[in-house]
């Protein structure tokens, strides 16, 4: 029998406050099953434990004294089991009280200015010193002696540069940092050690999770590790930040990118129910709840849905909504087991710890694939080397990355040279006038212009008649053509912009604005930032049609749905799986209610007139008909999303 957790399941997770020590385990647990879910995510130990700890590094919660038998986990994890439902231990080593502190001083982060750092009476300790590398250990291993819990997470597992009130505390400068570093420390992100730094961090924080899940392996073989990008199960918490502009994508985003890399590695998308921490009373919009969780089960992703306290405590207006989608993937695990990615096309995603990363160019590429329905998978540019399903795709898309990685530039010549095609836009795949990519339509790049006034009133005439001029925004990469290569779009140069009376001028150079090989095509400007800054349709229509052009096979979803409506194609147990996601609710710093979509159709060129496509939301087959000379389906009303499920043989 395999591990329970590659098997799909849902989560309901209590973060608890010292206060709520003495739960109703039965009455959460009627709620649990309730919600659909099938595992409770419980706080177990760390800065408090709930539980009577006999170690000195930890501090018991007070409040168990409101329990009868004084150990709320243990009280938990029996009736948890008794219903056949997972008990989690949630654990956060991430602080200490003050008299630890004191006592250790060793374990304590430590800020540029030599101070620590403090917030609400808690020391934060960092993941060098002995706390994490040592005590957090002996705290998991009392956890397994005592309690057959069946996975462990563990909270804020990191650097903690920013504290509860989001402000910057800078680079920890203790003493196990600066033998661990083996250099200067930086104190924050302006100074050029910082990239170095973050990696550094990084390999820490994966050398503590591989300790602690060969210490839970050899101990509870069948309890898995949740915790960062290289643990049994991969981590994702999709919430809100007062502050910080919202992505609506993030989370589809995310869980993409971490099943594309490793497909068969479970992911856990953890979706808040409440604004922000400081705002924990406050319930999560409804709609917006539900996108956290429809583009988690999109991709992969089992669900999680997050309260403080207790269910009783946390009358959020949104976990109904939650509610219903998690019974949605209760009721059809056949749909979600083993689903992997089935897109064709791969969009690589920025190194986010390399330096200064800017992700403008993906997430313009990023939204106008999803408008023109061509579904695509994420993949770290970090992975790109590593990744060993990179044949599977049709088209790697390269949104202005620079210059690659030799692992990279490698993996993406086997790619080329094994028949697939590489996009890239702007600087990616250049080093300094070289191009890095065999087979690339560019001899050499003499010129940059890659400022604001560099390019500004720079605009390309597109081939096709008529040619309405669109304006270069971001750079624009000087280039020389290889031999034999195509190319097309016309530079128009600068020219006065003010007054009005001086604003001509413009004239058309000999620089293209696409060049094109067998196997790689160059947009050497930046189309998805200019359409992530003003929006024009012409820049998204440019650099998709470059895409579908390149592409050796059909890559795009023939359909008549609005661009708002993303469609990701999975392969699971069940079949080939496409999600149609309704985004025609996103607005400015929020998600709102979705626009029904009556009367659309996709046409799928991948089925037969026998084949059956099943609509599982609205549970109805939909007959294959022959419209316009090509297979399709007549779509039931889209409402949030709806799942289609093709069985490639007549049933």
């Amino acid at each position: 029998m395999g591990l329970w957790w590659h098997e799909p399941f849902r989560t309901f997770q209590t973060n608890l406050r010292e206060i709520d020590a003495g739960l109703d385990v039965e009455r959460v647990l009627d709620r649990i099953e309730e919600f659909g879910a099938n595992a409770w995510l419980l706080s177990v130990g760390g800065i408090v434990s709930n539980y009577p700890t006999d170690l000195p590094s930890q501090t018991r919660n007070p409040a168990l004294a409101q329990r009868g038998s004084g150990d709320l986990v243990g009280d938990a994890v029996a009736a948890a089991h008794a219903r056949g439902i997972r008990l989690l231990a949630r654990m956060d080593f991430s602080k200490v009280d003050r008299r630890r502190a004191e006592e250790h001083p060793e374990w304590c982060f430590v800020d540029p200015a030599g101070e620590w750092q403090v917030y609400n009476g808690l020391t934060s300790v960092c993941p060098s010193a002995p706390y994490y590398q040592r005590e957090s250990c002996a705290v998991v291993e009392e956890v397994l002696s005592r309690y057959d819990v069946d996975g462990f997470f563990f909270n804020w597992a990191s650097y903690n540069e920013r504290d509860y009130s989001a402000r910057y505390r800078g680079v920890c400068q203790c003493l196990s940092c600066v033998r661990a570093f083996d250099a200067a420390l930086p104190s924050g992100p302006d100074d050029p050690g910082y990239p170095v730094w973050r990696r550094f961090a990084k390999r820490m924080v994966d050398d503590i999770c591989a300790r602690m899940r060969e210490l839970i392996a050899a101990r509870r073989p069948e309890a898995p590790l949740i915790m960062g990008d290289t643990a049994d199960i991969v981590f994702h918490e999709a919430n809100n930040q007062v502050g910080r502009p919202l992505w609506h994508h993030r989370t589809s985003e995310h869980v993409s990118a971490a099943r594309t890399f490793r497909p068969r590695v479970p992911v856990f998308t953890n979706a808040v129910g409440f604004v922000d921490m400081p705002y924990r009373l406050a319930g999560e919009e409804p709609e917006h709840m539900a996108q956290y969780l429809v583009q988690a089960i999109s991709r992969g992703a089992n669900p999680s849905t997050y309260v403080m306290g207790t269910p009783d405590d946390s009358r959020y207006e949104c976990l109904d909504v939650a509610g219903q989608i998690t019974r949605h993937h209760r009721d059809h695990e056949e749909v979600y087991a083993d689903l992997v990615p089935a897109a064709r096309v791969v969009l690589v995603r920025p190194d986010l710890l390399g330096p200064a990363p800017d992700v403008a160019e993906f997430q313009g590429l990023y939204r106008a694939l999803l408008e023109r329905h061509v579904p695509f998978d994420v993949l770290g540019e970090e992975r790109l080397g590593a990744c060993d399903r990179l044949g599977d795709y049709a088209v790697a898309v390269l949104p202005d990355l620079g210059v690659l990685r030799p692992a990279a530039v490698a993996a993406l010549d086997a790619f080329t040279g094994a028949g697939g095609v590489v996009v890239g836009t702007g600087s990616s795949g250049f080093d300094g006038a070289e191009a890095q990519l065999a087979g690339s339509p560019v001899a050499e790049r003499p010129a940059v212009r890659d400022t604001v006034e560099a390019v500004r009133s720079m605009h390309l005439l597109p081939d096709a008649e008529p040619a309405f001029p669109v304006p270069v925004i971001g750079a624009y990469h000087v280039v020389t053509p290889a031999d034999g290569a195509r190319t097309g779009m016309r530079v128009l140069s600068r020219a006065p912009y003010g007054p009005p009376e001086k604003c001509h001028g413009h004239v058309e150079l000999a620089q293209p604005g696409v060049l094109v090989a067998d196997r790689v095509t160059v947009l050497p400007w930046t189309p998805g930032r200019a359409y992530r800054e003003v929006g024009l349709s012409a820049h998204r229509d440019l650099v998709v049609d470059a895409v579908v052009t390149a592409a050796p096979v059909p890559v795009a979803v023939e359909t008549d749905l609005p661009d708002q409506v993303e469609v990701v194609l999975g392969r699971s147990r069940a079949g080939l799986v496409a999600h149609l996601v309704n985004l025609t609710g996103a607005g400015p710093q929020r998600f709102g209610p979705p626009v029904t979509v009556h009367g659309a159709r996709m046409w799928v060129s991948w089925a037969d007139p026998g084949a059956r496509v099943r609509a599982v939301r609205a549970g109805v087959d939909l007959p294959v008909t022959v419209r316009d000379g090509r297979p399709g389906v007549d779509l039931p009303p889209l409402e949030l999303f709806e799942v289609l499920v093709l069985t490639e043989e007549a049933s």
